[in-house]
């Protein structure tokens, strides 16, 4: 199991188009991703859950995936947040 903690910084968050990007690239992945925010965990690959964790920015969440490529899944994942979902 790989996790990692990430900042969220882009201008919306974890909002409506940031995380069809965030949902499209977890489901790339085999290994079994979930985010956690605020004592909350929902499955990475689920656009509802995501959302429902309601991630503003500044917020830190928590990736965590289980599998076989779950070190490229954190990696993936968390360069896009990181590079703010590729928003200027």
């Amino acid at each position: 199991m790989v996790t990692k903690d990430v900042v969220v910084q882009n201008q919306v968050g974890l909002h409506a188009r940031p995380v069809t990007f965030f949902i499209q690239k977890a489901s790339e992945f085999s290994s079994s991703i979930s985010v956690s925010c605020d004592d909350r965990t929902v499955n990475a690959k689920s656009l509802l859950g995501v959302l429902s964790l309601g991630v503003n920015r500044g917020m830190t969440i928590t990736l965590k995936a289980e599998g076989a490529d779950e070190k490229e899944a954190v990696a993936a994942l968390a360069d896009l947040i990181e590079t703010n979902f590729a928003e200027k």
